[in-house]
């Protein structure tokens, strides 16, 4: 019998580029049964990707509702339309004015229960299409708000306009919308230009493989 098929947890490091799908299609070819991830990672996005195989993809969404950890970048003084790289930067402002105590008082604005707007560039469906490829196709996306849960938050300045976070959320949060938000909170715009997803619950990066890893290391517990 494939130990696959009967149910493994296997934590997976998501490279820079790779879709979720890449990583699903990867371990799938390798073990030859059923696979799901519980929770997508941008493709410019790194990090901690829980995989489910066999009879444990009926687990997916306990997996996918549980607290989420991430460190990355946020760029000041200039947006973009996908709040990230994927798209050009625009609205160009200086930053050199802005304090760690700016980022401290931001910081805790965020922190708790709030409301956050979805990226237009999101695979929400509005009127039956993806939210991305409304946006991709230059049209105007109204995305409803959502209450999410930001239960810690905290910024350094690296050197300007850089400066790196930490963000411990519920899941569905958008961790380029709050780069956004934290931008017209300061005035002069921001957006996302690193992320890695470090825990999941109680799974950690350091516990992860690479989808190319020579051997499948896995969790049998559910």
């Amino acid at each position: 019998m494939n130990p696959f098929e009967e149910g493994r947890v296997i934590l997976v490091n998501k490279p820079l580029h790779w879709t979720s799908a890449d990583v699903v299609k990867k371990i799938r070819n390798r073990v030859h049964a059923k696979v799901g991830h519980a929770g997508t990672l941008d493709p410019l996005a790194t990090g901690l990707l829980i995989l489910c195989t066999g009879k444990f993809t009926r687990k997916i969404n306990e997996y996918m509702s549980q607290e989420k950890e991430y460190t990355g970048t946020i760029t000041l003084g200039a947006t973009t339309p996908s709040y990230d790289l994927e798209t050009e930067t625009q609205n160009q402002k200086e930053v050199g004015n802005i304090t760690a105590a700016d980022l401290e008082n931001v910081c805790k604005q965020f922190t708790g229960e709030i409301v956050q707007v979805p990226p237009a560039y999101s695979a929400i469906k509005k009127n039956g299409q993806r939210s991305y490829d409304l946006a991709r196709q230059g049209k105007a996306v109204a995305l409803e708000g959502r209450k999410v849960t930001i239960r810690e938050f905290d910024m350094q300045v690296e050197h300007l306009p850089l400066v790196s976070f930490r963000v411990v959320c519920s899941t569905g949060t958008y961790i380029r919308s709050l780069a956004n938000d934290v931008g017209q909170v300061l005035g002069c715009g921001a957006y996302l230009s690193s992320l890695c997803r470090t825990r999941i619950g109680k799974y950690r990066l350091e516990d992860a493989i690479s989808p190319e890893a020579p051997e499948i290391k896995f969790k049998t517990d559910s």
